[in-house]
Order: structure tokens, then sequence, then C-alpha cells
């Protein structure tokens, strides 16, 4: 039997427009637990950034669904328009009929349709700010100003060593990473999501009553079982995990 597919890890999305209205393009990003990552993008000759927002968001979570991924999931977006949209305005927009608080027929409800019929449960939305720094929305970025301009999309930058490094060093890096995004979400975790990433036994860490160490963050129980990751450095260890 084969080895099953790696998971993915991490995921973002971008839109771009020039003019808007005017001609556009949108980027996406996967990235497995492999070191695999996975790159999306298209083209509208007039369209708006909005639209170029939800449609990246649309293809990535359409994809998304066919792929297995790791619990904690978040997509990495500079658009506050999508994330408001999905979080905060679609129940209302629905319940008036596709109108705005205001009245006003909601803008672009072709792509909410589609992306309230595309969302999956377990993955969330995590907004960054546009060319703040961060890689994975730089990329996406990258990507979509590509598209909208017709060009070829520009060669990604060169592995880092962690790419060319054994297969178990490689893995260990994502689950940093993911703790690292865990922890920037604050995001809470159960007793069996938190015993995969630190790959450690359930009832170990069940037995747990006050915060500890592991790693670089401190883990923190919550309530209902719950725990966090907290990235903030302190002056002692209270134990190694």
């Amino acid at each position: 039997m084969g080895s099953e597919p790696a998971p993915v890890v991490a995921a973002a999305c971008d839109g771009a427009c020039r003019g808007n209205p005017g001609p556009g393009g949108w980027g996406a990003l996967i990235r497995f637990a492999d070191g695999r990552v996975q790159e999306l993008g298209g083209y509208e000759p007039a369209t708006t950034n909005n639209r170029m927002e939800l449609t990246a968001a649309l293809a990535l979570l359409q994809e998304l669904r066919q792929l297995p991924r790791q619990s904690g999931l978040v997509i990495r977006t500079d658009s506050k328009y999508l994330i408001d949209g999905l979080q905060s305005w679609l129940s209302g927009w629905k319940r008036r009929g596709w109108r705005t608080a205001s009245g006003s027929v909601v803008l672009n409800r072709d792509l909410w349709e589609q992306l309230d019929r595309a969302r999956l449960a377990d993955v969330g939305f995590q907004h960054v700010r546009g060319h703040s720094g961060d890689p994975d929305n730089e990329r996406c970025d990258a990507i979509a100003v590509a598209w909208s301009r017709g060009q070829a999309v520009p060669a990604a930058a060169a592995p880092v060593a962690a790419d060319l490094a054994p297969a178990s060093l490689q893995q260990l890096l994502s689950r940093l990473e993911l703790a690292d995004r865990l922890a920037r979400g604050g995001f809470g975790l159960s007793l069996v999501e938190l015993a995969q990433l630190l790959e450690q036994p359930a009832a170990q860490i069940a037995r747990r009553q006050q915060r500890w160490r592991w790693r670089d963050w401190w883990v923190e129980p919550l309530d209902e079982g719950r725990w966090r990751l907290v990235a903030e450095p302190a002056a002692a260890h209270d134990g190694d995990g």
C-alpha cells in the first residue's frame, strides 16, 4: 500500500487589478507537510480588485476540498472585505434577501453565493497586512499581479536549506511553522489536536494542570479541555515538552 498523501499545512490567496475596474488576476498558494508547494492563478479581462480577492479564495477552497488538511489550517489573506463578508456580513445579507443593512444590493453576489457553498467547516481565515513581508502573501500577490498584466509568473525564491534536509527534518519544520501560525492566531486546540501537533500521548498532556513549555512556545490550558500555544517569551521554563 502507498503512503498517505502529505496534508496541507498552510494556504494563502490574493487578488490584483489594474484600474479597478480593469484587467485583474488572482493567486493562491498551498503548502504541504512534505515541503511541496502548489500555486494557482487566473485572469479576468474586466473586473475589480474585490472580485479577484473573492475569486482567489473560491478557487483555493475548491482545491482544498479535495486534499487532506492538517488540523487548525487557516487561509491567510490581506482582504478584510473577504473576511468580514464571510464572518460578519453574509448571514445578514441572506436574511435580507441579498441587501445590505442600508438596503442596497449586495455587490458580487454571484461570488459570495459560491463562497458560501464552498466554505469548509475546518478551515478558517486569518488577516495579514498586505505588503508587510509575509512570505506567502507576498508570493500570492506576485502571482496575481503577473496574471493581471498578462505576464509569466516569476519564479519562486530558491528553496531554503531546510528544503534539502531529510524528510524527518522537513516534517519537523512543518510542525514548527504550524505551531507558530496557531500561536499567532490565538487558536484553541482540542486535546487530540494538541497531542498530534506535539507528537505526545494525549493522556500525558491531560495530566498537566498548569501552563508548560514546549520548544519556543508556552502551552496554556483553556476551558472545556482546550489548549492554546503562546509565543510570548518567559523568564523561566516550567519544563521541556
